[in-house]
């Protein structure tokens, strides 16, 4: 059973380093280990280079490549192939599911610069500024407009169509917010209505709608993680057969009756959390 886990733990080591490591990173490694004649102390500078040698590959290291690194120490234990091939299979899901969170994230950060954004140009044009200049500053200090800054400015600076390249950077995500920006900046040109009334009502508005969804989002995070710990539960399961000496995996990996249990209770776990994960997402769109 020693020589078993000490084979995971190599398998597991080498995996991550082959995954992230690079194109040199076997020299760098060699020259930290072999730094000062093969003998690296504990509180050597050597030593220091390594570990934040590893800690960077350990930040590199996607989510979603441990995957294959838990599929090769499950490989090493079940003496099979297969939890490799399910771990890399699993790779192009998480890796989406990875970049789903990374782009909802970047929208929520968006719209909060577009809050304040409209907060900004509002005290700007208390302050007896032009709109166009307001502008200017407004957006030099909030990043609200994101890519689409450089084309609101020069529009505003040089007397171009404010509210059209606004509603056009409206179509990053996350800058929905800018339409209404948009709107007041048209009504307060045209009709000579006051701009920094309507940002502020722009301004709350957004405010409210942010922290409507951040308040959905706090009653919906214990259903979404009571789906997380289900779908964990048979991990667990196996874990309690492998300390109760029932080796689970032989079963599951070696047996004809143990690949069925594992394909179809695999194809459940996948639909089930699908499905949980689906209903807790459409909650947070309404």
């Amino acid at each position: 059973m020693g020589e078993t886990a000490l084979s995971a733990a190599v398998v597991c080591a080498g995996a991550a380093v082959w995954l992230m490591g690079g194109r040199y990173s076997g020299a760098r490694r060699a020259r930290l280990l072999l730094a000062g004649g093969g003998v690296v102390g504990s509180g050597s500078p050597g030593w220091r280079r390594l570990a934040g040698e590893l800690r960077r590959v350990r930040g590199r290291l996607q989510a979603e490549w441990w995957a294959v690194v838990a599929g090769a120490v499950l490989a090493v234990l079940g003496s099979s192939v297969l939890p490799v091939v399910a771990g890399a299979a699993g790779v192009p899901l998480l890796r989406r599911v990875r970049l789903a969170g990374e782009a909802r994230r970047t929208r929520e950060r968006r719209a909060d610069e577009v809050i304040v954004l409209c907060g900004t140009l509002a005290g700007e044009v208390r302050a007896g500024r032009q709109p166009g200049q307001a502008l200017l500053r407004a957006a030099r200090d909030s990043g609200g407009l994101g890519d689409a800054q450089a084309a609101v400015l020069a529009a505003a600076r040089f007397g171009g169509d404010v509210p059209g390249a606004l509603a056009a950077a409206a179509g990053q995500p996350g800058a929905d917010g800018l339409l209404g920006l948009a709107a007041c900046w048209r009504v307060a040109v045209d009709r000579g209505a006051g701009l920094a009334a309507g940002l502020d009502r722009l301004e709350a508005a957004l405010r409210a709608e942010r922290d409507q969804c951040a308040e959905l989002r706090a009653q919906l995070a214990g259903s979404r993680s009571t789906a997380v710990m289900l779908a964990a539960l048979p991990a667990l399961g196996l874990l309690l057969g492998a300390a109760l000496g029932a080796d689970p995996l032989h079963v599951l990996l070696h047996t004809g009756a143990g690949l069925g249990c594992l394909l179809i209770g695999g194809v459940l776990e996948g639909v089930g959390l699908w499905w949980a994960l689906r209903i807790v997402k459409g909650a947070e769109s309404t």
